[in-house]
């Protein structure tokens, strides 16, 4: 087989893409793996550009059975690709910028924390920005009247019970707290609303590319497949679509797919030593999707909630039970997805049969 080599150097990192004659398989050959290649060809733990070379070389031309071309996604799946992993980071985001808008809080402003402790999303909400920016140090907070408030509640976008939420957070901002001196309070303040402003942009990247995420998602072939399992949404979805791909080639196994997502175990034997563990070397994003996708499908899925509580009276704690769930789900997706049908729960999870008793006449 005649293959072209070719390497992009660069100060951080090197690309190198092996083709074949007809230009179409490109391998992507792990650094881990090409380190191992190499003491094929020398003790002495050596390293040049040469000897890398000649080791790339001869990957393809005497293990191309042990490596795996890269997919061909379609230009669909790609672009769905690129906005599910960017509204995944715009989300990592956020919860960076909202912890350290909170712990800036937590110094001089602690009645606010409090007064939203318990909404789900937290600082995060809209009405907690909206207020934080009008009313930036405790002083201001405590000074906001009923009018005010009812004002900043519409602002956030709060249409019921606006009199009653109006009242509590009033109450809740005039609570006695030990307090900073004015000067350090107005610097804090003013410290508070940089970190403001981050959150607002990380909140706004969040929503946009959900919405962008989900409206190509939507036009996907495998869209409908996908979120006909239980747990799974259109945003989850795109997310598992995006690290799986559309090449149904990829995968000629769900033992393969297991493996990428990390929920398949890894078993180490040598002589009488055996260990079963969870497997490291993973699809971080897929591996993170996936515990969402389980801990979602436990409540719109009987059979999913059974074979959770079955693994954890085995004994398995609930990121195992969770992880094992996981597998199980992506045997059933690579199912549907190659057999081109949607999820069905009987099929999944079949009801366990009951044992006939017969008696003797």
């Amino acid at each position: 087989m005649t293959v072209t080599c070719g390497i992009d150097w660069a100060s951080d990192h090197h690309d190198v893409a092996l083709i074949d004659h007809e230009g179409t398989s490109v391998y992507a050959i792990n650094p881990m793996a090409a380190a191992r290649y190499r003491d094929r060809h020398t003790v002495t733990r050596k390293k040049s550009d040469h000897l890398d070379a000649m080791v790339l070389a001869n990957i393809l031309r005497t293990d191309k059975a042990a490596h795996r071309a890269l997919p061909d996604d379609s230009e669909l799946a790609r672009a769905i690709a690129v906005l599910a992993r960017a509204q995944q980071d715009a989300v990592w985001d956020r919860t960076q910028a909202g912890n350290k808008l909170r712990s800036h809080l937590r110094e001089y402003l602690p009645s606010l924390l409090a007064t939203f402790q318990h909404n789900r999303e937290g600082i995060s909400s809209n009405v907690a920005r909206v207020l934080l920016a009008a009313a930036p140090t405790p002083e201001q907070a405590a000074k906001l009247t009923r009018a005010q408030l009812r004002s900043l509640l519409k602002r956030a976008g709060r249409q019921r019970g606006i009199e009653a939420e109006a009242e509590r957070l009033r109450d809740a901002l005039r609570i006695p707290q030990m307090r900073q001196p004015p000067q350090v309070e107005q610097a804090m303040g003013r410290q508070a609303i940089a970190l403001l402003r981050q959150l607002d942009a990380a909140c706004t990247s969040v929503d946009d590319l959900a919405e962008a995420t989900v409206e190509s998602f939507d036009t996907h072939p495998d869209a409908e497949i996908i979120t006909s399992f239980p747990g799974l949404g259109a945003l989850t979805g795109a997310r598992v679509l995006a690290e799986i791909g559309d090449d149904r080639s990829r995968f000629t196994d769900a033992r393969g797919l297991k493996a990428f997502a990390g929920a398949a175990p890894v078993t180490r034997a040598s002589g009488r030593s055996l260990a079963v563990m969870a497997r490291r070397v993973k699809n971080q994003r897929l591996a993170s999707v996936g515990y969402v996708w389980a801990f979602a499908s436990l409540t719109s899925s009987p059979g999913a909630r059974a074979h959770y509580d079955r693994r954890r009276a085995d004994g398995d704690r609930h990121t195992a039970a969770q992880r094992n769930l996981f597998n199980r789900m992506l045997g059933c997706l690579h199912h549907c997805l190659t057999k081109r049908t949607r999820y069905d729960e009987l099929t999944a999870f079949p009801a366990p049969s009951t044992p006939q008793l017969t008696i003797a006449a």
